[in-house]
């Protein structure tokens, strides 16, 4: 753990490991893989390949990354589509899975998939899309490796329509509301807060033969002690009692947080540990938690749901919605450019 979907140039990823889409022959090929061999060096790369000479389909093998920021490349030989009645799937998964096996195998912490077979390979992107996601939360659930599925556009996404669509209504009746300019909505609130201060400034002006009204009482300024008193539950412990109100094991809730094991050891030994907001809202979808229960788990760690935030508005729509699964979750908002939930 955990699993991000990222934009970025797959040369250029803090990883480990990157993955390149590659042929049974090893040669290099167009698109993704011609960028990490030039990346690599050419050179280097391709003999390296001809020293291995050939891998099966649905398989990978690993040679040095050479000129690349990563250790290692990976290469995952990748079906063509021929209209998905070849075993195409099953070879997908393979390719994945095997080039996970290698991280493990070569001690990786992490590691960079581009969408195999995606591209000159013709596979249909949203079903590519979803063997990516579900062979490498699968993976991801029982290792602790962080995985980067490198994303270009949106049209891999795996968002059904209906639910973009919902999502987006949802979006417009909040969101936009609360800071679009362009829906009026800001020229209102002004002529508002213009009314709300003349009305101030009228009742500010003394009225004739009006008693004044009694001066109010100076508060007594409490002590640092007493105040200390007053302190609600720590993140850490309503964390913990959420868990354990629920009957769940730790790994359980952290795995389906898309947090690290490493990451959730460091809050649990910790009872004053200082989480990020995104770390918070990973927890109450993971633990499945009610939009009231987020929001007290959020208080706890000292945020709150912002109305001018869209992240906040689509995974308050996911938990009103119930929809606890971390990877749909992030993939909404990587589908709005906003930032996703865990690691």
């Amino acid at each position: 753990m955990p699993f991000l979907m990222i934009r970025n140039d797959i040369t250029k990823v803090a990883a480990d490991a990157i993955v390149n889409p590659a042929n049974r022959n090893l040669l290099q090929g167009s698109g993704t893989s011609r960028a990490i061999y030039q990346a690599a060096g050419e050179q280097e790369l391709t003999a390296a390949c001809e020293a291995i000479g050939r891998c099966d389909l649905g398989r990978a093998v690993c040679t040095p990354a050479f000129g690349l920021s990563a250790k290692y490349v990976f290469h995952a030989v990748c079906p063509a589509w021929h209209g998905g009645g070849f075993g195409e799937a099953e070879q997908l998964a393979g390719a994945y899975h095997s080039a996970l096996e290698l991280a493990a195998e070569y001690h990786c912490e992490s590691v960079a998939f581009p969408l195999l077979s995606s591209g000159n390979y013709g596979y249909p992107k949203e079903q590519a899309f979803r063997i990516a996601v579900d062979t490498i939360t699968q993976y991801v659930m029982e290792h602790d490796l962080t995985v980067y599925l490198v994303l270009y556009d949106r049209d891999s996404l795996a968002v059904s329509r209906k639910l973009f669509a919902s999502v987006e209504e949802y979006i417009d009746d909040h969101y936009v509301a609360q800071n679009d300019e362009s829906y009026g909505f800001g020229r209102r609130r002004r002529e508002l807060s213009e009314r709300r201060r003349l009305l101030e400034e009228d009742a500010a002006v003394p009225m004739l033969g009006a008693v004044p009204a009694p001066a109010a009482a100076p508060r007594t300024a409490r002590s640092l002690e007493s105040l200390m008193d007053n302190l609600g539950e720590s993140f850490t412990t309503r964390l913990l009692r959420l868990i354990d109100e629920r009957g769940l094991k730790d790994s359980t809730v952290y795995k389906q947080s898309n947090i690290s094991r490493q990451h959730f050891s460091k809050i649990q030994c910790n009872r004053d540990y200082n989480p990020k907001k995104k770390t918070v809202l990973a927890f109450a979808v993971g633990l499945h938690l009610s939009e009231d229960e987020t929001i007290d788990l959020l208080k706890s760690a000292g945020y709150a749901f912002s109305d001018g935030s869209k992240r906040d508005w689509i995974v308050r729509y996911c938990l009103e919605h119930k929809i606890y699964n971390i990877n749909q979750v992030n993939t909404l908002l990587f589908e709005y450019d906003q930032e996703q939930l865990g690691a």
